[in-house]
This record gives structure tokens, C-alpha cells and sequence, in this order.
């Protein structure tokens, strides 16, 4: 076959066309349309809803049922920004002023829509801006949400292993409501929950749903994760039962109301959220899943390669000549694991907005910048917009967080060079034992099968995590007492529950204490040993930690209130990671035969509780 020939089957088959008369903007009354010959787009005005996407004979890919109060953001101005045959700009702002205090949020923002084109789908993106003397005001959440038409779209697609037929909101409505009202058992006798399509932002490369018939995609994709907030970890939601559709740049899922975006009386900010794309593809005849799917990732990819766009219209939108790079190699030194120092392989290393190490997980109101680390430690993170930074790092296989020295500041068209790094990992003796992998994430622990009345079949294979009231499995696999943990019998990933969560007792809840049982050779009683506690996540919990003595009035360590994210009820196997550091007095250890106590007293509801990431226990440093 011809290369032209090749060309115009990809073309036919995915549904794309060229219109000769490029992108056209029709206004209507009360809704303008983007139409490029490809696909049509209409978006109310001047409210900025995108109310209708009509594309190959299908006049509207959306719900066109979905109330009118029910859309967000709603628009007081339209302005069309640019309107070209190669590409529409429209903008739908609405603006704060006093006059609107305690009726709106205090922020101006400015919706932009724009077309291509040749482009099969269309991009968003959003501009947000306070100025300095405006009020105070929190934001919990930011995303930009379609409801796919729920005749046509019934199959979800978020990875290469989370897909499949969806049940219907019907399904739901019929349904019985479990232990919050996200969670529904449906009258198939499976559970629905849109925590169990949560994805780490690292991850989310595209998602969307397929035609009943096979033959359409509608997807989103989002070339850069610069806009969202709290990092790469970040769990956002993505597309579940509806159908829905969620671009998520802000939310407090998994980190914890606490920390959404708090602003205090007078403090100005701006922030472009995207841009992002909505991506629709066909095949012919009779469909093919996987073609599409497919095809969704080459896009992506293609998304990705022309980032930062060339062609957004806004000021505020940096272009690459408007941005920096730097580049460096990170080194770990821990002498127990080798005398030399150790390449930091698949290190996670950022920018991020200058703060504690570790703070990033944490930090919403600017940008962030990520990328991973060569076997060699070697990075490059590219495309940073100019400002002021902290770099940032962590290393699957060590504990704790690095955060270089010194202030990092990107300037338009800078090449930093590093140099050499080195992370000091947290470490005072050799380990004696340790439980669990330091990778942020309780997943390698154990994790009970569901009830057998709770089942999610996406999950009975993989991401078994994911199932619905594993919190309520703990307290029936241990029914007579809580976890004990033999050092030197027991395996982490058999005997080590995922998290330590409260047990039901009657109408109330009450804490549970863990036992680690371990033999020590000999002890040096005027040491100080080290435990070392990396916590993956927790939830209105406290751990208190005693060694040798259980009904001590006083623990050795008390961490205090720790922690809201909810993880153990949004399935999320992390939250915000945590490290603690226990000084262990060697007069309070044994020769022979010791237990440490791991208690969590606090009982406020069945999802109060820890998920440990990796416990180690250190001896003295015999040099010293």
C-alpha cells in the first residue's frame, strides 16, 4: 500500500476529515458553535456550558438531560478571543466584585474554549485570578466534568487494565446505598463506586468512554500535570458511572480538607489550569475497543510532544520560549547499604513552590514540575515556567524526602546545571529488621479477599485494594486479638495487615494495638536505638508506640492527631506520606525476646486508621 493510500485509510478510520473551509463560528441566540467540518461543538451563552458535540451523524455526544443548574461555573460575559479558518478562541469569564461578596467566590475566571483546525475534538483551559484586597476564600475542588450521552457511552476505559461495561445510573438509583452514599450495591449484586477509578496523577494519561456499538470514542487528555495540585502521588478521580467524565486539576480527596486552596483577605494569586483536550475518534463497521483506545494514546502522545501549545491565545499561557529546564544527577549515601554512593534510580525529583522538604505533597497554589529519575539518577525537567522553586525529590527503596539547599530560579530560556546531588537518607545504625518495601504505598502488604457480597470484578485480579469494606475484613480475620507479627517467622506481605483501622464492637468503634515480636542478641543500655515509621497514610488516626510494656501510662512516642484523607475508605492504598523517627532507649530492651506495641487509640468511625508504608528497626551505630 501507498503512503498516500495509508494515510487516507488512517484518516477514514479514525474518523477524521479536513474541511476546506477550516474552523467556522456559528452564533446562535443563546449558544455559539465551534464546527471545524470534523466535529460541532456548542456552548451556551454567555454562561460557557459546553451543551452539545455533534460528530459523525451523532448530534449530540453529551446527556442532554443534565439539569441547568448542575453544570458549574456559570459565565456572565462571551468574547470571541479569535476567529480564524485555522482556528476560534471564545472566552466566557465571570467577574468578581464587591458588590457580589458572599454570593460568589472571590476570583475572576475566565473560561477558554478553542477549536483547530483538521482537529478531531477541541481544548479547554482556565484562568483564575484575585487581586490584591480581595476577601478571603477556600477552594476544594477544580475540574472541568462532562456527562457522555448514557444511550450511546456504557464502556470505561481509565488504563490499560481498569476498563469495562459500566453499570448504568439507573443500576444505581435501584440500588442499596452502603456506608457512604458513593457506594451503592446494585441490584447485580456488585459494588459501584467512583473511588474505585481513582487514579495517581502520575498516571492519568487519558480517559474515556466507548460507544455501545464500538465504533466511537470520547476522551480527555491532559498533555502536562503542571496545574494540579499536591504532586505526582495526587489521587484524582476520572471517569466512572453516569456516565462521567472529570479533568481534575484540585481537589482535597486523599490529602484532606485542610489543605485546599486557602486564601487569606488581601492575597492576590493567578493560575492557568490546562490547557486540556477532548479528543473524540471513530473506527468503521463494526468497532473495535482497542483500536480506539489505542489511538486515544498515540494522541496523547501527540498532545504531549507539542508541549507547551503554540496556540493558545492568552497572555498568561507561557510558550516554551517563556520557560526554563533543569537538569542534574541525584546521589543517595546510606554507609549500611553500600560505602560508596548509590545512583538514585526511578527517584522522583520537582519543582515545586518553596517550602519544607516534603511540602509539595501539600502545595496547590502554583505549579509543579516532575519527572523520573535514569538508572544512571540522572533528570531533566523541562518546560518550567519562570519563578521561584525548591527542588524536590524521593527514592523508592529509601525513607524520607530530599530538598536541595539552596532556592532554585528559572528564567526564560535558562538551561540550569545542577550538578551533583546527595540525599543523606535518614539513617543512625543497622537495621536489625525491617517490615515492608519504603515505596510510599501499603500495597505490598496484605490484603484480605472482599465480602463476598461486595464485589467489584474489574478488581479480583489486580488493585485488589480497590474492593469495597476491606475495613471491615481486619476485625473478622482477627477476632480474638489484634495483629502480632513475629519478626522472625512471619512474612510482610501474608501476616502484615494493609492497615490498621478500628474494629466494630456493638454500636461503637474501638482502637487496636499491634504487636511486633523480635529477638535482639544483645542490647548496649546506654545506646539509643532508632525505629523508623513511614506512614503511607492516615485518617484522624494517632499512633503511639511502647516497647516491653503495653499498660505504659505514657508511650515512648505519640504522634498527636495525624492525618485526613480517607484513604482507607476511597481505596487508595496512600495518602500523604509521613515519617516518623522513635528514639529507643537501649535500658527499655531486652536480651532476647521484645515487643514493640503499635497502638491507635483513636475510634471516631470505621475509617479512622494507618496504613504503614515500611517500619525499620535500627541498632546503635557501633562506630560511635
Amino acid at each position: 500500500m501507498s503512503s498516500l493510500l495509508l494515510l487516507l485509510f488512517l484518516v477514514q478510520c479514525l474518523g477524521l476529515s479536513v474541511s476546506a473551509a477550516g474552523v467556522q463560528l456559528h452564533e446562535q441566540n443563546n449558544h455559539v458553535v465551534m464546527d471545524n467540518g470534523i466535529l460541532q461543538v456548542s456552548i451556551s451563552t454567555p454562561q460557557g456550558f459546553v451543551i452539545g458535540i455533534q460528530y459523525k451523524g451523532i448530534k449530540n455526544l453529551l446527556n442532554v438531560q443534565n439539569e441547568e443548574d448542575n453544570r458549574g461555573i456559570e459565565a456572565t460575559n462571551y468574547k470571541v478571543i479569535m476567529r480564524t479558518k485555522e482556528q476560534v478562541e471564545l472566552s466566557f469569564t465571570r467577574m468578581w466584585h464587591p458588590s457580589t461578596n458572599g454570593t460568589i467566590a472571590p476570583v475572576n475566571i475566565d473560561k477558554r474554549f478553542l477549536m483547530l483546525r483538521g482537529s478531531s475534538g477541541f481544548y479547554s483551559y482556565a484562568i483564575y485570578k484575585r487581586l490584591k484586597g480581595w476577601p478571603g476564600f477556600q477552594l476544594f475542588n477544580n475540574r472541568m466534568v462532562f456527562k457522555p450521552n448514557p444511550d450511546k457511552f456504557h464502556y470505561m476505559i481509565i488504563s490499560g487494565n481498569r476498563q469495562r461495561e459500566m453499570p448504568l445510573q439507573q443500576d444505581r438509583e435501584r440500588g442499596h446505598k452502603l456506608a457512604y452514599e458513593e457506594a451503592v450495591l446494585l441490584p447485580n449484586g456488585e459494588v459501584d463506586d467512583k473511588y474505585q477509578y481513582s487514579m495517581d496523577a502520575k498516571d492519568i494519561r487519558v480517559h474515556g468512554w466507548i460507544s455501545t456499538d464500538s465504533t466511537v470514542g470520547f476522551w480527555q487528555i491532559l498533555p502536562s500535570s503542571e496545574s494540579r495540585s499536591f504532586g505526582p502521588l495526587k489521587q484524582f478521580l476520572t471517569s466512572h458511572t453516569g456516565p462521567i467524565s472529570i479533568n481534575t486539576f484540585h481537589s482535597t480527596h486523599y490529602v484532606g480538607e485542610n489543605f485546599g486552596m486557602n486564601f487569606k483577605d488581601g492575597e492576590a494569586w493567578k493560575k492557568i489550569f490546562g490547557p486540556f483536550f477532548v479528543y473524540v475518534n471513530s473506527v468503521p463497521g463494526k468497532g473495535d475497543r482497542q483500536m480506539l483506545w489505542r489511538d486515544a494514546n498515540r494522541q496523547f502522545m501527540n498532545e504531549v510532544k507539542s508541549w507547551p501549545y503554540k496556540f493558545p491565545a492568552s497572555k498568561d499561557f507561557a510558550r516554551s520560549n517563556k520557560r526554563g529546564s533543569i537538569s542534574g544527577r541525584l546521589i543517595v549515601k546510606d554507609r549500611y547499604v553500600s560505602r560508596a554512593g548509590i545512583a538514585a534510580k526511578g527517584a522522583y525529583v520537582g519543582l515545586a513552590k518553596p517550602g519544607r522538604a516534603g511540602s509539595w505533597q501539600t502545595e496547590c497554589k502554583g505549579y509543579q514540575f516532575w519527572t523520573v529519575a535514569n538508572e544512571g539518577g540522572n533528570f531533566s525537567i523541562k518546560n518550567v515556567l519562570i519563578g521561584n522553586y525548591n527542588l524536590y525529590a524521593w527514592i523508592p527503596g529509601f525513607i524520607g524526602d530530599f530538598k536541595y539547599h539552596a532556592a532554585i530560579r528559572i528564567t526564560a530560556g535558562s538551561a540550569k546545571q545542577i550538578g551533583n546531588l546527595v540525599y543523606k537518607a535518614p539513617r543512625n545504625g543497622p537495621t536489625l529488621w525491617e517490615i515492608g518495601i519504603p515505596d510510599r504505598s501499603a500495597a505490598e502488604f496484605y490484603i484480605p479477599n472482599p465480602n463476598p457480597k461486595y464485589i467489584n470484578k474489574l478488581y479480583v485480579k489486580h488493585d485488589r485494594f480497590r474492593q469495597y469494606g476491606l475495613w471491615e475484613r481486619y476485625a473478622e480475620l482477627h477476632r480474638k486479638r489484634d495483629l502480632v507479627y513475629e519478626v522472625w517467622a512471619n512474612n510482610y506481605r501474608k501476616d502484615w495487615y494493609f492497615a490498621q483501622n478500628t474494629r466494630k464492637k456493638g454500636n461503637k468503634y474501638e482502637g487496636s494495638t499491634w504487636q511486633i515480636q523480635f529477638k535482639l542478641e544483645g542490647v548496649v543500655k546506654k545506646a539509643t536505638y532508632k525505629l523508623r515509621v513511614a506512614v503511607a497514610a492516615a485518617h484522624g488516626a494517632e499512633l503511639q508506640v511502647r516497647v516491653n510494656s503495653r499498660s505504659a501510662r505514657r508511650p515512648l512516642f505519640s504522634s498527636g492527631s495525624v492525618g485526613r484523607e480517607n484513604a482507607i475508605a476511597r481505596h487508595g492504598i496512600h495518602g500523604v506520606y509521613k515519617l516518623f523517627n522513635v528514639d529507643v532507649p537501649g535500658k527499655v530492651l531486652r536480651k532476647g525476646n521484645n515487643t514493640i506495641y503499635l497502638s491507635q487509640p483513636r475510634k471516631l468511625d470505621a475509617f479512622t486508621g494507618i496504613m504503614y508504608d515500611y517500619l525499620r528497626f535500627e541498632g546503635p551505630d557501633p562506630n560511635s
